[in-house]
């Protein structure tokens, strides 16, 4: 266990400027209750705790019988009272998985069909865990959900400790309470942080007086070379993982001695163990702990987090006389630190999905050939990704008059000195060789030098395919686009469309690109999000795949979250006409406002039947959306805005039509409180190949 944690979570928390919502369970639940619909959380009085378990042992089952049926899966649910904390506040929970299981915490609003996920978690511990999450600013009450699902072996539990909701970010910190803020010690062999003040007079009785109170009694956190044994030796206080993208600026205060002997660093460390040094203290400090008290040194650096990152104090020792280092008050404000701070720059000016121009993009000169163009939907031939009946770019170089056969699409000027996520979708006809189809280069703003960061390796497959590319510049840059053909023999069409570029590493900002990280989003690369087949219809069931389906001449040959992914489709061959598919929404909450469902379908195939979409409630059907008969080659974005004011799943039914070539696909579903952004673009069969 970490050094400073030997402090109990047993002993109640003394906690100064706790907000509604905080609860120790210590007689009771504190206006938590569970869901009804759900299994009941059980309070443990004599452990001060509330916890939801698993299922029955074998014996237990045996003894009921085997005809109660297969074991279900347990989830209970907690919810709080009504919260109406308006500035920004932080929880903290302290819980338990034992076995196995899942802990997931959420925040309801009023009005809203689907929880918005604040953490989770499902790594087992013998002990109790602290983990923080932000609560940003609200206008509006709402209600804090914990969802816990023991794991299906008999012992396993998931158990709350504590509750504890304070105002403030959760990288502040004063540490005055047993937790800790959550702040952790990465252990070391030899040197480690550890708790100070308090009355006690830990290892030295030179130990400063804090800088919250000024005097013994306070806390803070201090590291010591004292038991220093090889050089560079490195002791890391690690504050919480941020749950939201946080800019500001990071204030702390801190002590420090011998500083020839040591140093002293700020980081941050993003979730794939990147590290960004913030701040490194200079030799131009004379602070020295000599038994007198020296003043604390306050710190202001700013932070630009656009995902999740912790903060993490370092401190490296050369010997055991590399002297202490102390750190306290660690505080977070939205404000930066300067007002000469250039603010978080927005990357959304380089996205562009084409559907009312070039957005930022230029053509490097005025013969350049990636032209604007849309394709009626039609069965034969792909049109834009973002829609399937809008506009997209294409590079045919065939057409191109200038020598070389290169097209050039620049984008606009990033700033350096940062990391950024490209997101596109191309897709590539008639190229003999691929490697120059389309290929991506940074173009430093002085001087011409130009530095390639991607080139097309697929092969030309006709579909709209995603790519994610990480770059980083020392100097400010712009995105090239370049299409180039060898000879006029060689030629083929290049399309582009919906270019996106966000802040930090793909890796890292997938999860906020993947439609299923959402609630109410499903893009099927995990599974069925939630989504269960219907077992009362004909018998079929909606295929999960990826590729082309089966059956020549119908369905799609990718799926269109990333053309390599997958989708799900009615597979037509083992069906009989008119039998259908289909697929169930989990339960939805009714809202008083319309509220909207996304989604893309594919109709291809000579013999299409029919897809429709159904609002179910009270084992009652009501029809919202339906279209029939062979539609394009493309996939194709439908929008159908509805109201219910109780509890109700939306059903995907595809009906088998004529002949085996009809099969029907649906990916990228999206269920949102509020109305629809768009109309639904209705969409009808073109006849011929036209590029308008």
């Amino acid at each position: 266990m970490l050094p400073f944690y030997l402090l109990t979570f047993a002993a109640t928390i003394q906690a100064h400027n706790l907000l509604p919502g905080s609860c120790n369970f210590e007689s009771n639940t504190c206006g938590y209750t569970s869901d009804a619909d759900f299994t009941s959380w059980t309070l443990h009085n004599d452990g001060r705790f509330v916890a939801v378990e698993a299922a029955m042992s074998d014996e237990q089952e045996d003894e009921i019988g085997a005809d109660a049926g297969p074991q279900r899966d347990i989830t209970g649910v907690l919810l709080s009272p009504a919260l109406e904390l308006g500035e920004w506040s932080c929880i903290r929970l302290v819980y338990q998985i034992s076995g196995s299981g899942s802990l997931e915490v959420l925040q309801r609003m009023e009005g809203k069909s689907f929880d918005r996920p604040l953490w989770s978690s499902q790594a087992p511990s013998d002990s109790w865990v602290i983990s923080s999450m932000d609560l940003q600013n609200n206008t509006e009450p709402y209600r804090v959900i914990i969802e816990g699902k023991p794991g299906r072996n008999p012992g396993s539990s998931v158990a709350i400790f504590e509750i504890h909701i304070s105002p403030g970010y959760c990288l502040d910190c004063d540490f005055e309470e047993s937790h800790l803020c959550g702040y952790s010690n990465q252990w070391n062999a030899n040197v480690n942080w550890y708790v100070g003040g308090g009355g006690s007079q830990l290892l030295h009785n030179n130990i400063p007086k804090d800088h919250t109170y000024n005097n013994r009694t306070g806390h803070l956190m201090y590291v010591d070379s004292i038991y220093a044994k090889t050089f560079k030796e490195v002791a890391k206080l690690v504050s919480p993982m941020t749950t939201v993208p946080m800019s500001g600026c990071l204030s702390f205060q801190y002590q420090r001695s011998e500083e020839r002997g040591n140093l002293f660093s700020v980081f941050t460390r993003d979730r794939l163990g990147q590290y960004q040094e913030l701040w490194r203290a200079g030799t131009e400090n004379k602070s020295e702990w000599s038994g007198t008290l020296e003043e604390w040194i306050p710190v202001q650096v700013d932070v630009k987090a656009p995902y999740s990152v912790q903060v993490v104090f370092e401190v490296s020792f050369n010997s055991p006389r590399g002297g202490r280092v102390a750190v306290d008050d660690i505080s977070f404000s939205p404000e930066f630190c300067s007002t000469d701070t250039e603010p978080t720059f927005d990357p959304s000016i380089a996205n562009c999905d084409f559907e009312s121009g070039f957005c930022h993009y230029i053509q490097e000169q005025a013969m350049s050939s990636w032209r604007r163009v849309s394709v009626k939907p039609n069965i034969f031939r792909n049109g834009d990704h973002t829609t399937g009946a809008g506009y997209f770019l294409l590079a045919h170089s065939r057409l191109s008059p200038h020598s070389g056969y290169v097209s050039r699409l620049i984008g606009p000027t990033l700033p350096g000195n940062m990391k950024y996520c490209l997101r596109f979708y191309f897709s590539l006809r008639g190229f003999n060789q691929t490697d120059q189809a389309l290929a991506v280069y940074l173009q430093q703003q002085k001087g011409s030098s130009q530095e390639k960061i991607w080139t097309q390796r697929e092969r030309s497959r006709g579909i709209w395919i995603t790519t994610d590319v990480t770059f980083q510049t020392s100097q400010p840059a712009k995105v090239l686009f370049v299409s180039t053909c060898r000879s006029f023999w060689d030629c083929g069409s290049v399309a582009l469309d919906d270019i996106s570029v966000r802040l930090g590493d793909c890796e890292l900002t997938a999860g906020s690109v993947s439609s299923s990280s959402l609630p109410g989003h499903c893009d099927f690369e995990a599974g069925l999000c939630g989504y269960t087949q219907d077992k009362q219809s004909d018998g079929a069931d909606w295929v999960w795949r990826r590729g082309p389906t089966p059956t020549s001449y119908t369905g799609p040959r990718g799926d269109h979250s990333t053309g390599l992914g997958y989708y799900l489709y009615m597979e037509a061959s083992p069906m009989l006409p008119g039998q259908s598919v289909r697929l169930l929404s989990r339960h939805l909450r009714g809202t008083r406002g319309p509220q909207c469902l996304r989604f893309y379908y594919h109709m291809y195939g000579s013999g299409t039947g029919q897809l429709s979409i159904h609002l179910h409630k009270d084992g009652e059907d009501a029809l919202l959306w339906q279209l029939s008969g062979e539609q394009s080659i493309a996939w194709l974005r439908a929008t159908v805005e509805y109201r219910s004011d109780s509890q109700h799943q939306i059903v995907f039914e595809a009906t088998r039509g004529s002949s085996v070539r009809s099969d029907i696909a649906i990916d990228d579903l999206i269920l949102e409180s509020g109305p629809c952004p768009e109309m639904e673009i209705k969409a009808s069969v073109g006849t011929s190949n036209e590029i308008e």
